[in-house]
């Protein structure tokens, strides 16, 4: 098993975790229920807590993948400026999350308003993750590729049939 094996096998908890804990945030929210609400915050702790594995990881993926053919550096770093993103706001999710859990324990007055800024934070946090689940998805699934991703591979699959013919 090599980095990026492992990468694969990581990298999709920090994504899939969020999402989750999002759905058990509102039925919380529905069904006015703590434990569910704390329960919610424990699975936006351990989706920050995938992000480290996740991190540590990338490089060594990137290693692997960067002298594939059609792999160019651009795309590549165009998903680690993604995941540099969706990491931070993990951790930020991770943090908030876990003060939340401690205020939900606790039965601090501003543990409603933590609740409200989670499901905010978690929302941003989404949509990185979805951006980096997709530019990392398109390094080797040309078919998912955007056009600007796909223009960044375009030129060099260009070379390679005029080369051949």
């Amino acid at each position: 098993m090599n980095q990026a094996h492992l990468h694969l096998v990581v990298n999709h908890f920090p994504i899939i975790l969020p999402f989750v804990g999002l759905l058990l945030l509102i039925g919380s929210l529905i069904l006015k229920s703590e434990v569910i609400k704390r329960t919610a915050y424990f699975v936006f702790v351990l989706g920050a807590l995938f992000t480290l594995p996740a991190f540590a990881t990338g490089e060594g993926a990137e290693e692997v993948v960067e002298n594939l053919p059609s792999i160019e550096d651009k795309i590549i770093h165009i998903h680690e400026e993604a995941a540099e993103t969706f990491g931070l706001f993990s951790y930020i999710l991770g943090a908030v999350s876990a003060l939340g859990f401690w205020a939900s324990l606790k039965e601090k007055a501003f543990g409603k308003i933590i609740t409200f800024v989670v499901l905010v934070v978690s929302l941003v946090t989404l949509f990185f993750a979805k951006n980096a689940g997709t530019t990392g998805g398109e390094i080797r699934h040309t078919e998912i590729r955007t056009t600007t991703a796909a223009n960044v591979i375009e030129p060099i699959e260009n070379e390679r049939y005029t080369d051949d013919n």
